[in-house]
């Protein structure tokens, strides 16, 4: 019964529980780890991938997002021209090259 009514009673008003900096430290300590562990390498895949596109060339060997192997006939703002057979030419948006396989010498 003492337990129960020992339970019941208010909190110690003169602040004898946990500081707020102590309660904040394990959040701020999950929100490093997940920028650490996703979003930062998210964001450099991003930027490499960004820079890899802006590269690209004519004459450079490249693979698609839906996984065709073709070389870069022409360029223009936001498309790719891509020869993917002899005289077979597909036109792409840029971001739908995934990967430069070979550059052109």
């Amino acid at each position: 019964m003492n337990a129960t009514l020992f339970a019941m009673m208010p909190a110690d008003p003169s602040g004898g529980g946990p500081s707020p900096i102590s309660m904040l430290l394990p959040l701020v300590g999950m929100l490093a780890i997940f920028y650490f562990l996703l979003i930062r390498p998210q964001q450099k895949r991003q930027k490499e991938m960004q820079k890899m596109i802006s590269a690209l060339k004519k004459g450079d060997r490249v693979v698609t997002a839906s996984g065709l192997y073709g070389s870069i006939a022409g360029l223009r703002d936001d498309v790719v021209v891509v020869e993917i057979a002899d005289g077979v030419k597909v036109e792409m948006m840029r971001n739908a090259v995934t990967g430069v396989v070979a550059r052109e010498s």
